[in-house]
Formats: structure tokens, sequence, C-alpha cells
């Protein structure tokens, strides 16, 4: 993908049109490199949690369970949870995709992504259409604001019909019941979601259950994608 210098872009008198070319040139980059990957699903969580983690070790095996149903496995191609994934993933020969950007946590891709799915991209909504573009469900392990905003928007576009609905899994139970706890408490008690938007997540600690579920709903409505 041709770049552009950022130093020379900001001094062209159109340099909002120039900007239109670069983000054009992202969409057909992703496009043309993903659209054979065949069904796959994101996986998001923290960049900051070492391989000592428990939950570490837990995107290892949820990876592998729903990679061995010929599943790729997309993450956002940096560290920790991310960098978990992906290893699982290859560990059973299983596709397995990072979409990379520059942010401070996360300066270089991971070891375990296939070089012809190793994306970089500068973005950040860019890289989210390809998160949701290609996937069949999304699983959240522990996270910080970064993994929040990717669960609420994928809420989000579901919620609006921007989206068709697919299954959303949470995994880390005590990571994320208080937040649950909030939404039913609050959110829900108030009016301002319904009941149809808490039964879209699913918390669960065991993999086997994630990736059956994740399969079944693909048997259901594999001729469909999302835009």
């Amino acid at each position: 993908m041709t770049d552009i210098n950022p130093e020379l872009e900001s001094q062209m008198p159109s340099a909002d049109a120039w900007r239109v070319f670069r983000i054009i040139s992202e969409f057909v980059d992703g496009f043309e490199n993903m659209t054979n990957i065949g069904p796959s699903v994101s996986i998001f969580g923290s960049a900051r949690l070492p391989p000592a983690s428990v939950y570490y070790n837990l995107a290892i095996d949820v990876s592998q369970h729903i990679a061995r149903r010929g599943f790729a496995i997309i993450t956002g191609g940096g560290p920790g949870i991310m960098e978990a994934a992906n290893k699982g993933a290859q560990s059973v020969s299983g596709h397995s995709c990072g979409l990379s950007i520059d942010l401070p946590m996360e300066s270089a891709s991971n070891q375990f992504i296939d070089p012809k799915y190793n994306l970089h991209f500068r973005y950040f909504f860019v890289r989210k259409v390809m998160f949701i573009r290609y996937a069949q469900g999304y699983v959240f392990l522990p996270g910080g604001v970064g993994t929040l905003d990717e669960l609420f928007e994928a809420l989000t576009l579901i919620q609006t019909k921007k989206i068709l609905p697919f299954p959303i899994y949470m995994m880390g139970k005590s990571h994320w019941e208080g937040l649950m706890d909030w939404m039913k408490e609050s959110l829900l008690k108030s009016g301002c979601i319904s009941e149809e938007d808490i039964e879209r997540i699913h918390i669960t600690d065991d993999p086997e259950e994630v990736a059956n579920g994740i399969e079944r709903h693909y048997q259901r409505h594999r001729t469909k994608r999302n835009f």
C-alpha cells in the first residue's frame, strides 16, 4: 500500500482530499488480503497481560477450540491476549490474522500471525470494519478501554440493526461480572437498554461452549455476511 508522508500531506492545500485516498487504500488493502480468509472469529483482550496470566492461557485454549472447527482467528495483532489467541490458532494449523495499528503498547505485530494475514492500519475505523466484516462471532477476554470499545461498538451495531447479529462471548467471569451487574442494575432498570441487549452477551469460562455456540450460529446463518 502506497503511503503519503504525513508532514507533506498536512502542507497540501487539499489535505482532506488526500486523506480520503489514504482511507480508501486501507480499505482496498484490507479487503483484498482478507476476502478469502473464510469464516472467522475476532478475539479481543488486553495487550498488557503477560504469558504467566491465567487469561493468556485461556485465550490460547479458546482459540484452539475455535480454530479446530475451521474458523480463522482474527486479533488486533499485538501482545498479551492477542498474541495468545494467534498462538493458539497457529498451534492447531488454523489461519491466524493480525490487524495491527501503531499504539504505545503495541509497537509491532506478534510473531504468531500468518504472513499473508499480517495487516497494518493507520485508521482505527478502517480496522474495525475488518473485525466486523469477516467475523462470525466475537470473543472478549479481560481487557481495558480498547476491548470495551470493541464490545460496545458491536452491541450498538447489532442493536441498531446496522449489522446482522452474531454471538458475543465474554470469558473471565470475575473480570466481567461487575460490568454486567451494572448494565442490569443501571441501564436495564432505567430503560436505557432492553432485555434483548443483555441476552446477546454470553459469559462463560468454557472454551468448548464458546466454540460450539459460534459453530451452531454459523451453520444456521452461513450464507449471510455483514455489509
